[in-house]
């Protein structure tokens, strides 16, 4: 089945290139320059994931996000300034999946939808197995996630990460691998993706009996999801 690509930007001349590419590469395109069209096309629930320009007239892409997290986990990608720190932050914080810096290729953003769409697709079974380690119990599967037995609602990167330190329980993930695992690409310099996003999973999950976070920052190395 084809899969539907939403493109939310104001910069018709940069998204119709976009498509055009897409388009070569076998995915359903629609186009929409105003982020009140986004939202709607959005919250249709016909496309597999969209791609939101942070600056656009009306409503900005990082409302548009806020918008379509209200009731959707569909994935979502930013594009945002290159060099602006705080627009990648705060769409990290609301639960977007990527961000990609303006200006960008067409085939850079390509592979990073790819990567995410190959990362939610899964491989659905009628008995899908288990991951637990302490408290966490984790089905891959089904993409769920609960904690001390009560669902956790997560994005579709936040799962990927969490998945990839649950597989590895008691065991240190560096921060690249994570980024190469969830996000489907090596980590930049001074990229924060992976941070802000373990920030927002230690939130959602709450702490242990005795406080501490179920994950364990060791510092220069990575991450650690304990395992009682």
């Amino acid at each position: 089945m084809t899969e539907k690509i939403l493109l939310v930007d104001d910069d018709v001349e940069l998204v119709e290139m976009i498509r055009d590419y897409l388009v070569q590469e076998g995915f359903d395109v629609t186009m929409v320059h105003d982020g009140e069209s986004g939202v709607l096309q959005a919250l249709g629930g016909t496309h597999a994931i969209a791609v939101v320009d942070v600056m656009m007239p009306g409503i900005s892409g990082i409302e548009v996000l806020r918008r379509i997290r209200q009731s959707s986990a569909m994935p979502v990608i930013m594009l945002t300034a290159r060099g602006d720190d705080t627009d990648r932050i705060v769409g990290l914080e609301l639960g977007a999946d990527d961000y990609v810096p303006k200006p960008c290729t067409a085939r850079e953003l390509t592979a990073r939808i790819r990567a995410i769409l190959k990362r939610v697709g899964g491989t659905y079974s009628d008995t899908p197995h288990q991951i637990k380690a302490g408290a966490l119990s984790l089905w891959p599967e089904r993409r769920a996630v609960a904690w001390e037995g009560l669902p956790v609602e997560l994005t579709s990167t936040e799962f990927g990460l969490l998945e990839v330190l649950a597989r590895n329980a008691g065991q240190v993930v560096s921060k690249n691998d994570l980024s190469e695992q969830a996000l489907g690409r090596p980590l930049t310099r001074f990229d924060r993706v992976i941070d802000v996003h373990m920030s927002s999973i230690r939130q959602k999950l709450g702490g242990s009996a005795d406080g501490r976070s179920c994950i364990q920052t060791v510092i220069r190395k990575g991450y650690m999801l304990i395992k009682e």
